[in-house]
C-alpha cells in the first residue's frame, strides 16, 4: 500500500483510540532500518509509522554536509516508492525537535508538504513532532500555535511536548525528578492554547514518569493512570469525553501491565528507538565475532567476501530488527488490526 493519505492517517488514528490499541513509531536511520521497520509491520499485519529523528535526519544527510532536511526528504520520498511493496499503511513522521532546530528541520519541511498540496498532491509526511519541552509551558505553546497553523495548512498532524521526559535524546536532557509528571492544569492550558481539534488536530505527548534510554523494568516510576486524569479533568471542563490523543515516550523498559494502563487511556502512539536499535546490531555484532578471521584481513590474508559483504550480516540485522517490530505490535495490541 502506499504511505498513508492525510485522510488515512486520521482513520488509523481513530480506529486505535477506539480499539484502545497504539502504532509503533520505528526510528530509522537508513533504508536498511525502513525495510526492517515495513517488514516488521507487515508480518505483524499492523499499520504503523515510521519518524525520522533530528540526529537521525543529519546522518541519512550524509557527514559530509550533515543536512537535517535534505536527509529526512531522500528518505521520505524513497518510502513512498518502496512501501507501496508493503501490504500495510504507514505514515512518515518526524521525532523530537527543539526550539534552535526548528528552522532547520520542521519549518522547511511544512514547507515541502504545503507547497506538495498546493499542487494537488499529498504531503510528504504525515505528522511532525514539535518538542517544547525545554520552554516555559507559555513559550512551548505559543510556538506550539503557529506550528499547528502551517500544519493545518499542508494537512499535516502536529505532535506536541508539553512537559519534560527524563533523560536524553539528540541532545534534549531533562533531569529525573518530579517534573516529568504532566499536570491537569497543564492539559487544560494546551486545550485552551490548541483547541481540541478545532483549530487542527494534534497528538499530546504528556509526561507520566517516561524517561528515553536503556532501563530495566522497575527502574522507572510510571504512572500512566495519570493520562486518565487529564482526559477527565479537561473533559470536565469542555465537554468532550477522552479529548486527547497521546503518544508514550520513553517506553523501553516498561511493564505490560504499564503498556497496557496507557492504552486504556488514550495512547494511540509509542515511541521504539533503543530496543529496535539493540535488535539491528545484536546480530551484526554476533557475526563480526563468530566470523573474525574471515571479515578482517588478519596476518596478511584477504578475508572471506562473503562474510563481510553488507548483504551478508545486513540481512541477520534487519530480520532481527523486524522481528522486535513484530513484538512491539502484539504488546501495543495493534497486531491484525491493519485497514484493509
Amino acid at each position: 500500500m502506499p504511505i498513508a493519505t492525510p485522510e488515512v492517517y486520521n482513520e488509523m488514528l481513530d480506529r486505535a483510540k477506539a480499539g484502545k490499541f497504539a502504532y509503533p513509531a520505528i526510528n530509522v536511520t537508513s533504508s536498511q532500518t525502513l525495510h526492517a521497520a515495513l517488514r516488521g509491520f507487515a508480518e505483524a499485519e499492523s499499520d504503523g509509522i515510521v519518524q525520522i529523528s533530528t540526529g537521525g535526519a543529519e546522518f541519512l544527510g550524509g557527514q559530509y554536509s550533515k543536512d537535517m532536511v535534505t536527509g529526512a526528504v531522500a528518505l521520505a520520498e524513497y518510502a513512498h516508492i518502496v512501501a507501496k511493496k508493503y501490504p500495510v499503511n504507514i505514515a512518515l513522521h518526524t521525532d523530537h525537535c527543539p526550539k534552535d532546530k526548528l528552522d532547520g528541520y520542521v519549518r522547511p519541511l511544512l514547507e515541502v508538504s504545503r507547497e506538495r498540496v498546493e499542487r494537488g498532491e499529498n504531503p510528504l509526511f504525515q505528522s511532525h513532532m514539535w518538542d517544547g519541552s525545554a520552554e516555559t509551558l507559555a513559550d512551548n505553546l505559543e510556538i506550539g500555535k503557529e506550528l499547528l497553523a502551517l500544519a493545518v495548512a499542508a494537512k499535516i498532524i502536529l505532535e506536541v511536548e508539553i512537559t519534560p521526559t527524563g533523560g536524553e535524546e539528540d541532545g534534549v536532557t531533562h533531569e529525573i525528578n518530579d517534573e516529568l509528571y504532566t499536570t491537569v492544569d497543564d492539559a487544560l492550558r494546551t486545550a485552551e492554547a490548541l483547541g481540541l481539534g478545532e483549530k487542527g488536530r494534534y497528538l499530546l505527548a504528556a509526561s507520566f514518569g517516561n524517561v528515553h534510554g536503556v532501563y530495566k523494568p522497575g527502574n522507572v516510576v510510571l504512572r500512566p493512570e495519570l493520562l486518565k486524569d487529564l482526559q477527565q479533568g479537561v473533559a470536565a471542563k469542555h465537554g468532550k469525553a477522552d479529548p486527547f490523543d497521546f503518544v508514550f515516550h520513553g517506553g523501553s523498559g516498561s511493564t505490560a501491565e504499564e503498556i497496557a494502563t496507557a492504552l486504556d487511556n488514550g495512547v494511540v502512539k509509542m515511541n521504539l528507538d533503543t530496543d529496535t536499535q539493540y535488535a539491528f546490531t545484536r546480530p551484526v555484532a554476533g557475526h563480526m565475532l563468530a566470523n573474525y578471521d574471515s571479515v578482517l584481513k588478519v596476518d596478511g590474508e584477504v578475508g572471506n567476501k562473503k562474510a563481510y559483504d553488507p548483504r551478508a550480516w545486513g540481512k541477520l540485522a534487519e530480520a532481527s530488527m523486524a522481528e522486535r517490530i513484530t513484538k512491539a505490535c502484539a504488546d501495543l495490541r495493534s497486531t491484525g488490526t491493519r485497514m484493509k
